[in-house]
């Protein structure tokens, strides 16, 4: 081998001798840059590979080059559309990576040499684990409350000592999001205690870093965690990574047909520091395929909605794929519940979103490089409160129906209308101020407010069996706010007449909710 090498050098000389008695000797950079078989190739190592390419700095370029991890329809169409040009990603080429997290992290790492040009861009922030990992999280929303409350913030407001607390485990008015959730093998000791307090409850165990619906299961007996028994009284911080967060578990969920269902948003994050962050109006429902039974907590095909496990009961109907858009949920919502009630759950939903994006703005690297699309998963309780159940920083973009398609497709059209400058190319220097008619369907996720005015008692609504609840509606909420508060078990739901509120009987509330379903599609994921 080395013999080779050497005859290969000595024959690389004598063609450079050659070259220059022939009065064809050019500069370093004219060589790098003409054409032909007889180029030099230099291996220069980039994301950890060796790419024989030309070394920068390169020639100008008349169009976007892009390069992507996952070649789905939604993403390939949109880059197609916009005359861009694939390259591979190993190469340095691109202007735009759709990349997975762990590329992600990878060129971000402390350990790695390459650093973004300023024509670039990358669809992950360098640490958007503290959102994805359900225990970064929850460790997040928790520091937020408190620091709001130390600075005696009005967001920070609590119920009275005496009222019982919710599926949240806090007081606060607007700041329980999440329901409890305690990490484990860490936090087993204080499960325990709080499981003791009411040991008919029902909790839910999720892994750490799974999705999909991997590992969730959920228990209402102490004897299924023996494992982290063992494990809290052996537990090292700094040497175990495979934790799980175990939540109360929501069991007063709202049903439509007697099924479950909880809600995909897209949130588009251009920068943390400011926050720049738009949803996307366009989410949809994700329907179980059987009735919900709060007894059989084995069954995971009526307590987890993910559509990689629900497509594999054998009720799956691949047509809709157990999905129902927002527009459909509105439009079901008002004639249940009355009109208006949906606007201010679109509210509700806005808040909760809008503080946990505010409880890991402090934490996220921000740079001006990077953009994301998280995909938050909400589910609506009995009374039409909001929870926050966790936060994807890879959303699926897979297509599973013609509408999901359809919807991905312009998900991303809009995306890239927003994050790339109006010149078409990426540019690091531009303020991510998008004009308005490139938002679309995006709308700006304002700071939470509170409202200006408080409303008498006269306009609430009182409910059956009426316990304060820090979860539950208080003597401060708006007339529309005792309209979502009210349960579908109420007796009456008000609704809105020339002479002011007025009380709707409930039989014709479920005629007007049957004409509404039989005037969506035949094939409704909630159909009986």
């Amino acid at each position: 081998m080395k013999r080779r090498n050497k005859k290969l050098k000595r024959a690389q000389n004598n063609i450079n001798a050659n070259s220059i008695s022939n009065g064809n000797c050019k500069s370093k950079e004219q060589e790098l840059e003409a054409p032909g078989s007889n180029e030099l190739e230099i291996e220069v190592p980039i994301f950890g590979l060796v790419s024989k390419e030309r070394p920068w700095p390169r020639t100008e370029r008349n169009c976007v080059y892009y390069s992507t991890d996952c070649d789905k329809t939604a993403l390939i169409n949109n880059f197609q559309k916009r005359g861009w040009q694939k390259v591979p990603a190993f190469d340095g080429e691109w202007n735009l990576y759709w990349a997975c997290a762990q590329n992600c992290r990878y060129i971000f790492g402390v350990d790695h040499p390459y650093r973004m040009r300023s024509d670039q861009m990358i669809n992950h922030f360098p640490n958007s684990m503290e959102m994805s990992r359900k225990d970064l999280l929850v460790k997040n929303i928790k520091r937020y409350r408190k620091d709001l409350e130390r600075k005696g913030d009005a967001l920070a407001e609590q119920f009275a000592a005496n009222t019982r607390m919710g599926i949240g485990g806090t007081r606060y008015v607007h700041l329980d999001i999440i329901p409890m959730t305690f990490v484990l093998p860490a936090d087993y000791n204080l499960f325990v205690e709080e499981f003791h307090k009411n040991p008919a409850s029902t909790w839910i165990v999720k892994p750490s870093d799974k999705s999909k619906g991997v590992g969730i299961y959920l228990i209402n007996k102490l004897s299924k965690l023996k494992r982290f028994a063992y494990e809290a009284r052996t537990f090292y911080p700094h040497f175990h990574r495979d934790t799980c967060v175990i939540s109360k578990y929501i069991d007063n969920p709202l049903l439509i047909g007697g099924k479950k269902f909880d809600l995909r948003l897209y949130v588009l994050v251009t920068t943390f520091n400011p926050i720049k962050a738009y949803l996307y109006k366009e989410g949809f429902c994700r329907f179980c395929t059987q009735r919900y039974d709060q007894t059989e907590i084995d069954n995971v095909f009526m307590h987890l909605t993910n559509v990689s496990i629900q497509k594999n009961n054998k009720e799956y109907n691949a047509i809709h794929g157990g999905k129902w858009s927002m527009q459909n949920l509105c439009l079901y919502l008002d004639s249940i519940r009355g009109e208006g009630v949906s606007e201010l759950l679109s509210r509700r939903i806005s808040d909760t979103i809008r503080h946990s994006l505010d409880a890991v703005a402090p934490v996220m690297a921000n740079d001006r490089h990077c953009f994301e699309v998280y995909g938050y998963d909400i589910i609506i309780d009995n009374n039409l409160k909001p929870w926050l159940i966790e936060i994807n920083t890879s959303p699926s973009i897979h297509s599973t129906t013609k509408n999901d398609c359809t919807l991905k497709t312009r998900l991303i059209d809009n995306v890239l209308d927003v994050v790339i400058p109006p010149t078409g190319m990426p540019d690091e220097r531009w303020e991510k101020t998008p004009h308005k008619d490139s938002l679309k369907n995006f709308t700006l996720l304002t700071p939470v407010a509170l409202p200006k005015s408080r409303v008498p008692k006269k306009f609430m609504v009182p409910s059956p069996n009426t316990v304060p609840m820090a979860a539950e509606t208080t003597a401060e909420t708006t007339p529309t706010d005792s309209v979502i508060s009210t349960p579908n078990t109420a007796p009456a739901t008000p609704c809105k007449t020339s002479q002011g509120l007025k009380l709707r009987p409930t039989r014709v509330i479920k005629l007007k909710a049957a004409k509404v379903i039989s005037q969506l599609s035949a094939r409704s994921p909630i159909k009986r």
